[in-house]
């Protein structure tokens, strides 16, 4: 409460310039800037072949598997992309985390469902793969979250009151008072959120960012496709809320980023 919160820590050690631009833009929306970055990923996609041939067919390897450890990796080495601004302030978070989305199943009627997770940097690859497998089994048995169970009880409430609760949510979290507890079920508290519209064979796409939450960073996969040169490539279109760092800080990040899924056996 006023300078503490259960999930980061504050960053005190800013330029003035930095830590007054919370003000001066006080929602993400404002403070949007895009990129567009496409990723060579010929490498990527052998290295995913060869490593299928030693993992069943229900827990294979995909690219986008890849794609999130190198992200991972990039956050642990980039440590000011995993920052987020709430109630004026700019915060480090504590641990990594990121909220994907997929399909219950391959159908315009099924719902979407969104998974959280925390990522050990440490943690191998294959241990990762394996436990998203888990994660993405849990959530399409059925099973509801703490999250679904929060939203269903609030739904079945007048809707004055759902907004009137929210608001209250919004100023309990802006002020540092929601329960570690309930920020680590909430999928809008995390780094990213990975939207993997390239799974079903769609162009990524520019997506805004929620200001519920303290999400900074919204990425969306587009499908494999040939580049200028011939080789495959996934273009990835970036939402980024320019208060947490630079431009040219999340452009080098970017750079990285091609070197971690371009160099895939070092993941």
């Amino acid at each position: 409460m006023f300078g503490r919160r259960p999930d980061a820590t504050e960053v005190r050690d800013l330029p003035a310039i930095r830590r007054f631009m919370p003000f001066v833009s006080p929602r993400r929306n404002e403070s949007l800037v895009y990129f567009e970055h496409d990723l060579v990923v010929e490498r990527a996609l052998a290295f995913v072949e060869e490593r299928n041939r030693h993992r069943p067919p229900e827990r294979a390897m995909t690219l986008f598997h890849v794609l999130l450890r190198a992200l991972v990796r990039l956050f642990a080495e980039r440590p000011r992309l995993n920052r987020f601004t709430a109630g004026g302030r700019i915060w480090q978070r504590d641990g990594i985390w990121l909220t994907f989305s997929a399909k219950q199943a391959f159908d315009d009627r099924s719902p979407i469902l969104t998974v959280k997770r925390r990522f050990d940097p440490d943690e191998s690859l294959d241990a990762m793969v394996d436990g998203l497998h888990e994660s993405l089994a849990t959530g399409r048995s059925g099973r509801k979250t703490s999250s679904d169970r929060e939203m269903d009880l609030l739904l079945a409430l007048p809707s004055p009151l759902v907004r009137a609760l929210l608001a209250l949510v919004r100023a309990a979290d802006s002020a540092g008072l929601l329960p570690a507890s309930m920020i680590r079920s909430d999928p809008m508290h995390a780094t990213a959120f990975i939207a993997n519209l390239g799974s079903v064979g769609l162009e990524a796409g520019y997506h805004h960012l929620w200001e519920y939450g303290t999400i900074p960073l919204f990425c969306v996969v587009g499908r494999i496709k040939p580049g200028a040169d011939g080789r495959r490539v996934v273009t990835l279109k970036w939402s980024y809320d320019e208060r947490i760092e630079d431009g040219l800080y999340c452009a080098r990040s970017l750079e990285i980023l091609n070197g971690l899924v371009g160099d895939p056996e070092k993941l």
